[in-house]
C-alpha cells in the first residue's frame, strides 16, 4: 500500500510539474556583455554625447540599477565571478588569463539542470571548459578586416551564426544565451564617428588634442557596440522571443582610461546593468540598490524555481526586480591581482551606497598598467606622451600623474560628495571611526574569502591546471 501511494505521489508530482511549465512557462535569459565599458560613458546614465540609441531604447522598456558593480576590474576575473557566483579569491581566477579551480560550478551546471540550453557567443575569456561547459556558437568571433593572420584584439563580434542559433531553437525548451561583444576593448575603430572637439574629458583624465582624438575613437567603438545590441534585440523579436525573454546588459568592468579598468575607483568597477521583463518588470524605472556581478547567477537561479549552492557569494536580487525600491546589499566587494608582468598592483575594495574603502596591497609599487606601459597597441600608447609633456605645464595635469601613479595603503572616498573619489578621506581624523569600521569588514571578508595575499602576484606560481591543453581561460573560441 505504501509503494502505491509513493508512486501515485511521484506521479502527481511530475503531472504538477508539466501542468506549471506548460501554463508558466520558464523565461529564456539573455545576457549582452560589453567589454571594457564605463558606466559613465552610455546615455542611459547620463552621457550626452556619445549616440547609444539601442540602449536608451533597452533602458526606457527595463528596471536601471544604477549601483551595479563587477567583482573585479579586469576581464577574466571578472567574467568567472559573474558566470560563478564567487569573488575571485574563491574561485581562483584572481589574475587575469587565469582558470578557475578544479570542481567549481557555474551557470552553465545550474540552468542546465533547470532545464535550461545554455549557449555563449563571442568573447569567452574564461576557463577551464569543464567548469564552463557552455555551448560555443562558432563563428561569432572574427577578425576585422587586414587583421585575418593575426587578429589578437582585432576580434570582433559576428552576430549572423546567432541569429541562426536562435531560429534553430525549439518552443518549450528555456535558454540561456550568453552574447559577449568585444566592443568597445581597444583596439578602437581607426576612423571615428565623432569630432574630437564634441566629446567631452572626465575631471580625472587631461584635456589633450591627442586625448579627445583617443576618445573619439572609443565613444565611436561604444557606439558599434549600441548597434549589436539593437541588432540582438530585433533578432529576438524577429523570432518571437523578445517578449518570453528577459534581457539584461552588462558590461565586465570600466574602460582602458586611466582611474577605469584595473582599479577600484567607480570609474573601473560600477558597471550598467539593464533588465528588461515584460509583464514582471516595470518599464522605465530605477533602482538603487547595491548589486554585484556575483548577484546574477543567484537571481537566475531563483527565477528558474531552483536553489542557489551554499558556498556562493551571490544573492538573487528578484525582490529588487519586482519591486525597485527593496534593498539588496549593504555593501559590495571588489578585488584587483593583476595581469602578471603588467598591472601588478593588488588591491581589495568595499562599497557601500555612500562610502568607498580601498585597501592597496602594495603601495610602495608604482602603479603602471598598459595605458602608460604598452606600445603595441592602443588605449594609452596614442595619448599618454601628450599627458606627460602636460604634467610639466599644467598643476592638474601634474596632479592627475601623480595620483594615477601614486596609491596609498588606504583610501576613503565619501561618493556622494565627491562621485569621481578625488578626495582622499583616510587620514582625516572625522572618519577614524567608519575607518575602523570598514577595516574589521575587510578583514572579515578577505578571512572568508581564503585571501592571504600581501603583495603582487607570485609570477612564478603555476597554478595545477592538469592536462589542459592551450590557454586555460581562452580569449575566444
Amino acid at each position: 500500500m505504501k509503494k502505491k501511494f509513493s508512486l501515485f505521489a511521484l506521479f502527481s508530482c511530475w503531472l504538477t510539474t508539466a501542468y506549471l511549465q506548460e501554463t508558466h512557462p520558464l523565461p529564456n535569459m539573455v545576457i549582452f556583455i560589453g567589454d571594457d565599458l564605463a558606466v559613465r560613458d552610455i546615455g542611459p546614465y547620463g552621457n550626452e554625447v556619445v549616440r547609444t540609441p539601442s540602449l536608451e531604447k533597452l533602458s526606457r522598456e527595463s528596471m536601471v540599477f544604477d549601483c551595479a558593480f563587477a567583482a573585479s576590474p579586469t576581464c577574466g576575473p571578472s567574467r568567472s565571478s559573474l558566470f560563478t557566483a564567487m569573488y575571485p579569491m574563491k574561485h581562483g581566477a584572481h589574475g587575469n588569463h587565469s582558470g578557475v579551480r578544479a570542481g567549481t560550478t557555474s551557470m552553465v551546471q545550474q540552468l542546465s539542470a533547470l532545464g535550461y540550453h545554455v549557449a555563449i557567443a563571442g568573447k569567452l575569456h574564461v576557463g577551464p571548459r569543464d567548469v564552463f561547459p557552455f555551448e560555443r556558437i562558432e563563428g561569432t568571433n572574427v577578425p576585422e578586416p587586414e587583421h585575418e593572420e593575426r587578429p589578437g584584439l582585432f576580434y570582433d563580434l559576428n552576430l549572423g551564426p546567432v541569429d541562426e542559433w536562435l531560429r534553430k531553437q525549439r518552443a518549450g525548451k528555456p535558454f540561456v544565451l550568453i552574447v559577449a561583444d568585444h566592443s568597445p576593448h581597444v583596439v578602437w575603430p581607426e576612423t571615428p564617428a565623432y569630432d574630437a572637439d564634441e566629446v567631452d574629458i572626465p575631471p580625472i583624465h587631461i584635456n589633450t588634442a591627442d586625448t579627445r582624438r583617443a576618445r573619439a575613437r572609443y565613444y565611436t567603438d561604444v557606439t558599434k557596440m549600441d548597434k549589436n545590441v539593437g541588432k540582438l534585440m530585433a533578432m529576438l523579436e524577429a523570432h518571437g522571443m523578445l517578449n518570453r525573454s528577459i534581457v539584461m546588459f552588462t558590461a565586465d568592468q570600466g574602460p582602458q582610461w586611466a582611474f577605469g579598468k584595473w582599479g577600484l575607483y567607480d570609474y573601473g568597477v560600477q558597471v550598467p546593468l539593464i533588465v528588461r521583463w515584460p509583464g514582471h518588470v516595470s518599464a522605465g524605472v530605477r533602482t538603487k540598490a547595491l548589486v554585484s556581478h556575483v548577484d546574477i547567477m543567484p537571481t537566475m537561479v531563483a527565477i528558474a524555481n531552483g536553489t542557489n549552492p551554499a558556498n556562493i557569494d551571490g544573492q538573487s536580487f528578484l525582490e529588487v526586480l519586482k519591486n525597485p525600491e527593496a534593498a539588496h546589499r549593504q555593501l559590495v566587494f571588489a578585488s584587483h591581482t593583476g595581469d602578471r608582468e603588467m598591472n601588478r598592483s593588488p588591491m581589495r575594495m568595499l562599497r557601500t551606497d555612500r562610502y568607498k574603502y580601498i585597501l592597496n596591497l602594495a603601495p610602495d609599487t608604482l602603479y603602471n598598467t598598459h595605458m602608460n606601459k604598452a606600445t603595441d597597441h592602443d588605449g594609452g600608447r596614442e595619448y599618454w606622451p601628450s599627458w606627460r609633456t602636460e604634467s610639466f605645464r599644467d598643476s592638474h595635469a601634474a596632479a592627475v600623474l601623480w595620483r594615477y601613479h601614486n596609491r596609498p595603503e588606504e583610501e576613503l572616498y565619501d561618493i556622494q560628495a565627491d562621485p569621481w573619489e578625488l578626495m582622499n578621506l583616510a587620514a582625516d581624523s572625522t572618519y577614524s571611526s567608519l575607518l575602523g569600521q570598514f577595516r574589521e569588514e575587510m578583514a572579515a571578508i578577505r578571512e572568508k574569502q581564503g585571501d592571504h595575499e600581501t603583495g603582487p602576484e607570485d609570477l612564478n606560481a603555476k597554478p595545477d591546471q592538469g592536462e589542459q591543453k592551450g590557454p586555460v581561460a581562452p580569449y575566444v573560441f
